[in-house]
């Protein structure tokens, strides 16, 4: 069986994440891509706002996608690029959740779709510093020069997956799921559900619940404009993980510290962390795999050299200390912290 496979990236308009604005999508037969995509949409109807901060960080605004169709429109052209690929994605959580997310709040039925995560993967092939997108890429072969460009994103991601492939000598011989298997993990599943049916996932019942704070043709309540980041307050307690966390989930077993400013009170973020199944603490020590850093840390300036700023915390020279001794720990930007969170953007971090 070939490596064949989807890699796909979406990028969203806000903190919810059913609101794709742009999708890029590169079909992988035989180890190599052969076929690329790329849509820009408008998000759903009444999850629509563009926030100053998404726009920041992938540039696209509300009047580049004034004239493109929805992404409900989008989904079909998608869905036939797929067809029965399995898909791949770097945080895989966040981009499948997109898929669900806008597809319930559409009101369309959800198909069934196989996936597996780039990053989980480049976690077990790699040793890196931080296995965010750009440095994960670079360790591939494939710097990436305009991240957060969807189809940048996916292709970079989908090169990760192959570079992994072609490391254990058999990139033309092995499925996408037998790869994972010899790396003691599986393909996981989006279930396929019709309009609807069952409960709607958690993060679009958050959002509905939310009000007009999504919706670009509501006012935005005073009381829920977007503040600025807040400071973190005291350190508070440390949670242990929850005991029925999901073990494939991208923050369980690792031993997380934070520093930093976050757009959510670091309390807040140890327990999110720790019902995610990490076990969160207040010191950089020798059991530290995990360090979120704030104040606007990029993981790519780690991979061009850049140090001060966010990376002159003393916790994050501790860390850097002990990478340079051989421990491994993983240093983690905010954006993907609150990706890996399985949920929407906290209010208080838009």
């Amino acid at each position: 069986m070939a490596l064949d496979f989807t890699a796909l990236d979406f990028e969203t308009a806000n903190g919810f994440r059913g609101s794709p604005c742009s999708v890029g999508v590169v079909r992988v037969r035989n180890g190599q891509p052969v076929e690329r995509a790329y849509w820009l949409m408008r998000p759903p109807s009444g999850f629509d706002r563009f926030d100053a901060r998404n726009v920041q960080i992938h540039g696209i605004t509300a009047e580049q996608v004034a004239g493109a169709p929805r992404f409900a429109e989008v989904f079909g052209n998608l869905a036939d690029f797929i067809g029965d690929d399995p898909l791949v994605a770097h945080n895989a959580g966040f981009d499948m959740g997109v898929i669900e997310s806008a597809l319930e709040v559409s009101g369309r039925d959800i198909p069934r779709f196989d996936y597996a995560c780039s990053l989980q993967v480049a976690r077990r092939s790699y040793q890196l510093a931080s296995y965010a997108l750009p440095m994960a890429a670079q360790e591939a072969g494939h710097p990436l020069e305009n991240h957060h460009d969807a189809l940048a994103d996916a292709e970079a991601c989908a090169w990760i997956m192959i570079d992994v492939a072609a490391r254990s000598g058999t990139v033309l011989e092995r499925g996408l799921a037998e790869l994972l298997a010899g790396d003691g993990m599986r393909l996981r599943q989006l279930q396929a559900r019709r309009a609807g049916e069952g409960p709607e996932s958690r993060a679009t019942r958050q959002a509905r619940g939310l009000g007009p704070v999504f919706d670009a043709t509501a006012p935005l309540p005073h009381t829920q404009r977007m503040p600025d980041l807040l400071h973190w307050p005291d350190e508070g307690t440390n949670p242990d993980p929850a005991p029925d966390a999901d073990p494939g989930h991208p923050l369980f077993g690792h031993v997380t510290v934070f520093t930093g400013n976050l757009g959510i009170p670091r309390q807040e973020a140890k327990n999110r962390a720790a019902a995610c199944g990490a076990k969160p603490a207040s010191r950089v020590n020798g059991q530290t795999s995990m360090l979120v850093i704030g104040d606007g840390f990029r993981a790519e300036d780690l991979a061009s050299g850049t140090r001060g700023g966010a990376t002159g915390h003393r916790k994050a020279q501790d860390a850097l200390a002990r990478r340079s001794q051989g421990q491994h720990v993983e240093l983690v930007s905010e954006p993907e912290f609150l990706q890996m969170l399985d949920g929407n953007w906290p209010e208080r971090a838009r």
